[in-house]
């Protein structure tokens, strides 16, 4: 569907509401090596999401790097973003890829719901995500994924699988080698001290496991 490699570490942005801070934290997960962001708030207006999306956007084409829109297919057209990524209780992944076309990103959230993905993919979704795979900060009440889930999908899909979810340094391993093709990583990556060297860190992890 799309041009892009679905691959290595996938930034998710923290809601901020400081567009100058945001900026600043993705220019170095960008620096760092990151391959995807997404550009995810849940808490802002109109106004400051179009205001923060095109800022993202034009940040992400210095560095040839997709800008994925969380939930907002209209925000995503309006601009000319790269995807949308979408969870079960929002637009069907159909919908999206026809007003989307092709050669744009669609993701979809499915959980622990290994027939979710196989609906995505037929429908045209670029990438499936599942988790959460550990203790999540940014969604505690998430559902919880085994590792056998991801030996069934990634012997069952043909699509790129994301792994979502409490990631860490310390556990991120664990999921590339059942098969994942990209890690989601929103906190352990945004809220560090370091942020540069904390993404070089984890895209060293997918070259050790190549």
């Amino acid at each position: 569907m799309t041009s892009y490699k679905i691959s290595g570490l996938y930034a998710v942005t923290p809601d901020l509401e400081n567009t100058n801070a945001l900026l600043n934290k993705s220019l170095q997960v960008l620096a760092g090596g990151v391959q995807l962001i997404q550009y995810r708030c849940k808490s802002a207006d109109k106004n400051l999401l179009k205001e923060q999306a095109v800022s993202l956007l034009q940040l992400c084409r210095k560095y040839e790097i997709p800008l994925i829109i969380n939930d907002h297919l209209d925000l995503a057209v309006e601009i000319g973003a790269d995807g949308v990524h979408v969870g079960q209780n929002d637009l069907p992944v159909a919908f999206v890829r026809k007003r989307l076309g092709q050669g744009k990103i669609v993701g979809a959230s499915c959980y622990n719901n290994l027939n979710l993905a196989f609906q995505a993919e037929k429908e045209g979704a670029d990438y499936v995500a599942f988790g959460a795979f550990f203790s999540s900060l940014t969604k505690p009440d998430a559902v919880a994924v085994s590792m056998n889930l991801m030996d069934q999908a990634s012997k069952q899909l043909a699509v790129p699988i994301v792994a979502i979810g409490g990631i860490r340094l310390n556990n991120a391993s664990s999921v590339i080698q059942r098969g994942c093709a990209a890690i989601a990583v929103c906190n352990d990556l945004f809220h560090g001290d370091n942020i540069k060297e904390k993404t070089t860190q984890y895209t060293q992890l997918f070259a050790k496991f190549s």
